[in-house]
């Protein structure tokens, strides 16, 4: 329960602690900076976006390891 409880207080504390992220390389940065301010909000949304599933499933199958390690 304690653990529990501390997780949740973490989880609450980085949501409740927003910060802009940038997700551009160089190259992706230079050509967003031609394109103006709106577009390049929408080129970081959409890089935030697809580097969301590799993490995703790379978390998941950590999380299956951990919990198939912690029983045996």
């Amino acid at each position: 329960m304690k653990k529990c409880v501390l997780i949740l207080f973490f989880l609450g504390l980085f949501l409740a602690v927003a910060i802009t992220t940038e997700a551009q390389c160089s190259i992706c940065t230079k050509t967003t900076q031609q394109l103006g301010e709106k577009p390049a909000k929408g080129m970081n949304s959409g890089i935030l976006y697809l580097a969301f599933a590799p993490f995703a499933i790379v978390g998941f199958i950590g999380y299956r390891w951990w919990k198939n390690n912690k029983d045996a």
